[in-house]
């Protein structure tokens, strides 16, 4: 169909709505010229079913008829010839069609076949619009990702007081409430509160999440009960919502090598479709059959193929809380070979967790009392071994301290009922004159209690690995990324006790950056084709340079989406093996939209230029034209079926 140019400076697109599937993805502008067309349409439409009823019932009178063919021609020939003239100044292969239809249209006209002269173009806008339905579930998932950035937010102000907002009001630093049944309305960190999330449309996470104070969570989730006070941190296309919308709109960038082939060689095809069509009249000397050449080489259902398939994959992604931030995945991730994986905040969480308590015998002193004690005294330091201590109890559960000093480097004291408290290394109980037991031998931060001058046990801190971490590579493996390495900067005893938990063989520890960058290089130039997974920070560079980078979650930071091409938004290790399943299975229907779109238009061309179909020629070519775009549309939305459930 035709698109209405009048707009100065209006990017182009053919009648193939080649980059504008569905609704959801139109601009205003272009959705009113599409209504408007479609409305033209109809009233051309009702003048050719009128001008047919008037030849049936008055023969004699021909000339009624042909008027109101001609009335109707005219109504949609405005579009054709606008769009038309829009492709010869900015030529494209997108332009190809408009060109051929406005071709046929004015051949149409010259032969005196009214008729033709409108349906063609009815014909077009009306599978235009079958076109845009076909879809029906890239436009639902798009739409219903939309809806999850809009809604009200509870604001609180100043005075304590709550004020109803559109969540587009929304600023960084504002605090809002969300109570239980609400829907998050932006990106942030909670301050007060806790409750069960469904973040189902964010991550694909089915199970929901427990948020509480520090979490960051993101908008759209549906807080299932409790009251949370949550300081916003992104708000609109910079949410997380926001990036994957904005994804799935530049989906349609996305072009097979047969596109851009094409592309490259736009004029040249032209040139040819007139050459056959020409080369037909002059031997048929059948007008119809030159005709329906023109309409029938109209390239839509090639155009099409790519960014069906893109804006699908990428609508199945996102379902499954995988960002992907470009679209070329579909050529890539298929064929890779090989897997580098960072450890701190990738196949662990990337912060410190209790692993042991070691307690001296003979102290009276229970586990429960001496954590408590301990988180107490971890919550006066903003150390990270102190910080992860501070969570090992409610802080209600805290007891009281006075007198709280915290010594640099060493740890902290402070005064309790029970007399002098201390938290901290060795060197600390030394300065306190507190004989201490040798410190079990263990690969992470070690931190040990004190109380009343003496010591109650050693508190043995590690970082946690992920617990799908693996089954998510032997899923890899099994996949074909049987080759893998873990390429960290901490120690090698560390990351040789993860890669034995893991099952990885090959470890590279003590890694800077740019050693990273290195080790990622090397692979690709062994002739592995590497997916390289890190937390999107300190890995950037190796990101960068492998043939697919993945960043992990990170709420979709700036950092992760600058430097990868994916983002896993829940950190969820087993969504790399949807990611490598979901592009095989997009690469196999793009390969078959490009067959359909390819050899469909070489046979209803051939078919054409040799008659065979009939004295209707042009519009059967048009009706067979649509037929094959919807073929590449529907098998592009299979692809919106697939569901992989984790367990």
């Amino acid at each position: 169909m035709p698109h209405d140019h009048s707009h100065a400076g209006h990017s182009h697109h053919d009648h193939c709505s080649h980059g504008h599937l569905t609704g959801a993805l139109l601009s205003r502008d272009e959705q009113r010229n599409a209504a408007r067309q479609l409305s033209l349409a109809m009233i051309a439409l009702g003048l050719l079913g009128l001008g047919l009823l008037w030849r049936w019932l008055e023969p004699q009178q021909q000339s009624v008829g042909q008027i109101l063919f001609g009335v109707a021609s005219l109504l949609v020939a405005v579009p054709v010839l606008r769009s038309g003239w829009y492709s010869l100044r900015f030529p494209s292969l997108h332009g190809i069609t408009d060109q051929l239809v406005a071709l046929a249209m004015l051949g149409a006209w010259a032969m005196g076949d009214l008729l033709t002269a409108a349906l063609l173009p009815i014909l077009m806008i009306f599978g235009h619009v079958l076109e845009e339905r076909s879809v029906v579930g890239s436009q639902q998932a798009i739409e219903a990702l939309g809806k999850l950035t809009r809604s009200q937010a509870r604001r609180l102000l100043a005075d304590g007081q709550v004020q109803e907002v559109d969540n587009s009001e929304l600023l960084p630093g504002d605090q809002i409430e969300v109570r239980a049944g609400d829907r998050i309305p932006a990106d942030g960190r909670v301050l007060e509160g806790s409750a069960s999330l469904d973040t189902a449309p964010i991550t694909g996470e089915s199970v929901p999440q427990q948020a509480g104070p520090g979490m960051e969570v993101f908008g759209g989730a549906i807080n299932l009960d409790g009251l949370l006070r949550i300081e916003v941190t992104r708000t609109g296309e910079a949410s997380t919502l926001g990036k994957v919308i904005a994804l799935m709109q530049n989906a349609e960038r996305a072009k097979p090598p047969i596109t851009r082939l094409l592309e490259r060689y736009a004029g040249q095809y032209m040139v040819l479709v007139l050459m056959i069509a020409a080369i037909t009249w002059f031997i048929t000397q059948d007008p119809q059959a030159m005709l329906a050449v023109l309409v029938a080489a109209c390239p839509c259902a090639l155009v099409l193929s790519a960014p069906a398939t893109a804006i699908a994959g990428i609508a199945v992604a996102a379902r499954h809380g995988i960002l992907i931030r470009s679209s070329a995945f579909l050529e890539e991730f298929a064929d890779l070979s090989s897997l580098v994986v960072d450890k701190t905040g990738t196949l662990t969480y990337g912060a410190l967790h209790l692993q042991a308590l070691h307690c001296v015998d003979g102290t009276g002193q229970d586990q429960a009392t001496l954590l408590a004690l301990a988180a107490s005294l971890g919550s006066a330091s903003s150390h990270p071994v102190s910080r992860a201590l501070a969570g090992l109890v409610a802080h209600d559960a805290y007891p009281p301290l006075q007198d709280i000093r915290e010594r640099q480097g060493l740890g902290v004291t402070a005064i309790t009922a029970h007399g002098d408290a201390a938290l901290g290394r060795v060197e600390l109980f030394d300065q306190l004159g507190i004989s201490t037991p040798a410190p079990p031998d263990h690969d992470g931060p070690i931190a040990g209690l004190a109380l009343d001058g003496r010591f109650l046990g050693w508190l043995l801190l590690a970082d946690k690995v992920r617990p799908e971490a693996v089954s998510a590579l032997a899923d890899l493996r099994q996949l074909g990324l049987g080759r893998q390495m873990l390429l960290t900067g901490d120690r090698l005893p560390v990351a040789r006790a993860l890669a034995r938990e893991v099952g990885i063989s090959e470890v590279v520890a003590q890694a800077l950056p740019e050693d990273k960058l290195s080790h990622v290089s090397a692979e690709i130039r062994q002739g592995f084709r590497p997916l390289v997974v890190g937390d999107g920070i300190n890995d950037s560079l190796a990101l960068k340079a492998g043939v697919v980078g993945v960043a992990m979650g990170a709420g979709g930071s700036d950092i992760a989406l600058a430097s990868a091409d994916i983002v896993l938004i829940g950190s969820d290790l087993r969504r790399l093996g949807t990611c490598l399943r979901l592009s095989r299975q997009c690469r196999r229907t793009l390969q078959v939209n490009v067959a359909i779109g390819l050899g469909w238009t070489l046979a209803i061309v051939a078919a054409a230029a040799f008659g065979l179909l009939g004295a209707a020629g042009a519009m059967i070519a048009a009706l067979l034209h649509n037929f094959s775009t919807l073929l590449v549309l529907g098998n592009a939305g299979r692809l919106l079926r697939i569901e992989e459930p984790l367990s």
